[in-house]
């Protein structure tokens, strides 16, 4: 399947998306934001739409505004906000679909968390490497609106992360309830790559 390019309006600004069909033609969306040293074309972005589009999901990703605009320092979570819901609209308005799951990588899976506990129009999220604290800040806990979330939730983190400790999240999920599903990716870090001696590669994981 090819790309299709899109320009998306966000505000006076505009920002790019790339929607790519899984072939099932089911009308499941999965809009997929990147992370903060990322962008929707670099190397994890391509795999994560790769996988997701053999198992027949469509995969719409994007640019932040900060990183349409080639700057590395990530915008304030409003904005970030802002351009996702942008982006959601232009969804809706080109392919209407059936279920919509938002989501994507670390901080881009945080921005749609926030959003779906303030009730944003969602089916589900789907998230890869939550952002639970920063490095080394073990006390500075990234959790306290998770438990708003009414829609079901997947996440995936490895059990190396510097952002997710697994167990601070163990104890996070025991409040978040059965909506939220937990896959642990073993020995994998925040970049889901797994050392040679872990018997695996990272396209395995």
């Amino acid at each position: 399947m090819a790309d299709t390019s899109w320009t998306v309006p966000v505000g006076d600004e505009t920002t790019t998306a790339v929607y790519r069909s899984g072939g099932a033609n089911d009308g499941i969306v999965f809009v997929a934001a990147h992370g903060a040293g990322g962008r929707l074309n670099d190397k994890s972005m391509l795999a994560l739409a790769k996988e997701l589009e053999s198992r027949q999901l469509d995969v719409v990703r994007f640019n932040f505004l900060y990183r349409e605009k080639g700057s590395a320092r990530p915008d304030q979570m409003p904005r970030l906000e802002k351009c996702y819901e942008a982006v959601v609209a232009k969804v809706r308005e080109e392919l209407n679909p059936r279920v919509l799951i938002i989501g994507g990588r670390s901080m881009g899976g945080r921005a749609a968390s926030m959003m779906a506990s303030k009730g944003f129009d969602c089916d589900g999220l789907l998230l890869f490497a939550y952002p639970l604290h920063p490095p080394g800040q073990l006390d500075k806990l990234r959790d306290a609106h998770l438990a708003s979330i009414k829609v079901p939730v997947l996440c995936f983190n490895g059990t190396r992360d510097t952002f997710c400790t697994p167990d601070l999240m163990t104890k996070v999920l025991e409040k978040l309830g059965t909506n939220w599903q937990m896959h642990w990716l073993d020995g994998a870090d925040h970049s889901f790559h797994v050392p040679k001696s872990s018997g695996r590669n990272d396209a395995a994981v």
